[in-house]
């Protein structure tokens, strides 16, 4: 007689795993769920420093229990049912080209591949918008409206990283011509998305409404905590007939902020604006080839030509006026010929360096002390590490503008335990000095699980309303836990 006792058993642990998966595989095919490590660990996977760091050591990224690749929107909706049925964790995936560590799997569940969905449903060139599945990159979908005379007009550094929609939507991400044709949430009309316990919600067909609150940009920027977005509705423009290029040096970099607000509160709208502090700018030569060092501003007009020939004559006048020399146009086109070179194989920061990208937002008024706070935060009290610190000003708007600004650290701590704590004293010093002289958390990099702890610090009481929305929409909280400062799923 054999002894069950001794008997070989299957934990309920496994066996609930193991049903969920059969579960999964019924709802989308077999073909489209895997639990294999080497899945589980590329979905978990994205370009912040984290995720990097600990691939370079070789220890293992917090993963999920089983990786999902749905191809219709109705199947994304089974699998938020299955998850809420079993209050499974649910991270949205897209290109994986995100930096602060959106798709680490911190409580495992289901990791959700999205890049499946990348129909083009509609170019609608009365209207002239596109709707596309969220799983579309970039220039796929760039490639198609150009065959049509459009563009997106949303060219990000990821764009060759295997950025999608409905991640530029989610982070609120920002392209290098964003200070004309604006951000992703600027370009976004409609969305849609299923929520738990698994239905779908579409959005009004227009963004701009008097119908109550905006449903719509709660989706933006919720980075999938709220729910999961399927399909999305943009803005495209005409391609442009004419580009034109000025550059312009300055003194310090805070000459080259007031020519830049200038351009701005006077109305003008070139597509590019840069300023590079002297650091930057030396980074920049040697990745793109300018040949300029010192405090640079490189602008880029399009449009119709008589369009451009406008902006670039007020715009060198401005400058001018402003302090700033100008260089021509051969430095600007040189920068816009080269503006994908600093994301190419092998010019990337890659580990044991240790880097991070703060970008935050901020009126004109308060980007001079910004700059300055951060700047000596970074170099001073991090002096005994060598940290460095870089930055550049590359998206503007109407009331001020993103400091891209990046610290370095070339030869951080060995052990991975203090490597992890040295990088987050960085980000403690750099955002919370931002913070204090009137920046916003993030520009166009979103939050993810990195900067998740400063979100009370960021909005205060209001972080309590979001929070409550969360709850509200996603009871179980399993839509991407751990991110926004959201916390962990309910168990």
């Amino acid at each position: 007689m054999t002894d069950r006792s001794s008997a070989a058993r299957v934990s309920g642990e496994d066996f609930l795993q193991g049903h969920v998966v059969r579960e999964l595989e019924a709802a989308v095919g077999r073909e489209r769920v895997s639990v294999e490590d080497a899945d589980l660990q590329a979905q978990a996977a994205d370009w912040s420093w984290s995720s990097k760091y600990i691939q370079y050591t070789g220890l293992r990224l917090p993963s999920a229990e089983v990786m999902v690749k749905p191809a219709t929107s109705a199947q994304v909706e089974q699998i938020v049912r299955i998850a809420s049925e079993y209050r499974m964790p649910v991270v949205p995936r897209g290109g994986g080209s995100g930096t602060q560590g959106g798709t680490l799997a911190v409580y495992g569940g289901i990791a959700l591949d999205l890049t499946d969905l990348d129909d083009i449903v509609e170019i609608d060139e009365q209207s002239l918008t596109v709707t596309v599945g969220a799983g579309i990159d970039g220039p796929t979908l760039e490639t198609e409206l150009n065959a049509h005379g459009l563009t997106l007009a949303h060219y990000p550094g990821s764009y060759h990283l295997g950025a999608t929609i409905g991640g530029f939507i989610a982070a609120r991400g920002s392209g290098v011509v964003s200070t004309k044709y604006g951000k992703a949430e600027d370009q976004v009309l409609q969305v849609k998305a299923v929520v738990p316990p698994g239905a779908t919600v579409e959005t009004l067909r227009v963004p701009s409404h008097a119908a109550g609150p905006d449903l719509l940009q709660s989706f933006v920027g919720s980075e999938g905590t709220l729910g999961v977005i399927t399909e999305a509705t943009l803005r495209v423009d005409p391609l442009p007939e004419a580009r034109g290029f000025l550059s312009f040096s300055f003194p310090d970099i805070f000459t080259g902020m007031e020519a830049g607000r200038r351009i701005m509160t006077n109305r003008l709208r070139p597509a590019v604006i840069r300023l590079y502090d002297e650091a930057d700018s030396v980074k920049l030569k040697d990745w793109v080839g300018t040949p300029f060092t010192g405090t640079l501003m490189v602008v880029m007009c399009d449009g119709a030509q008589e369009l451009v020939d406008y902006e670039t004559r007020a715009i060198t006048d401005l400058v001018e006026a402003a302090g700033g020399t100008s260089h021509g146009p051969d430095v600007g086109r040189i920068w816009w010929e080269g503006k994908y070179e600093p994301y190419a194989k092998g010019k990337l920061p890659q580990p044991p360096l240790m880097y991070g990208t703060f970008d935050q937002v901020a009126r004109f008024s308060d980007l001079p002390a910004i700059y300055r706070a951060k700047k000596k935060i970074v170099e001073e009290e991090f002096a005994e590490y060598g940290a460095r610190y870089t930055a550049h000003l590359s998206h503007w708007y109407d009331w001020g503008a993103m400091l891209y600004d990046r610290f370095y650290v070339d030869e951080p701590p060995a052990d991975p335990v203090e490597a992890m704590r040295l990088h987050d004293r960085l980000w403690d010093a750099g955002i919370l000095e931002g913070i204090a002289h009137g920046a916003g958390l993030n520009d166009h990099h979103g939050v993810g699980i990195k900067l998740g702890r400063f979100m009370h610090k960021q909005y205060g009481e209001g972080f309590r309303l979001l929070k409550a929305q969360k709850d509200a929409w996603d009871p179980d909280g399993i839509m991407n836990p751990g991110k926004l400062g959201f916390g962990p799923p309910r168990r």
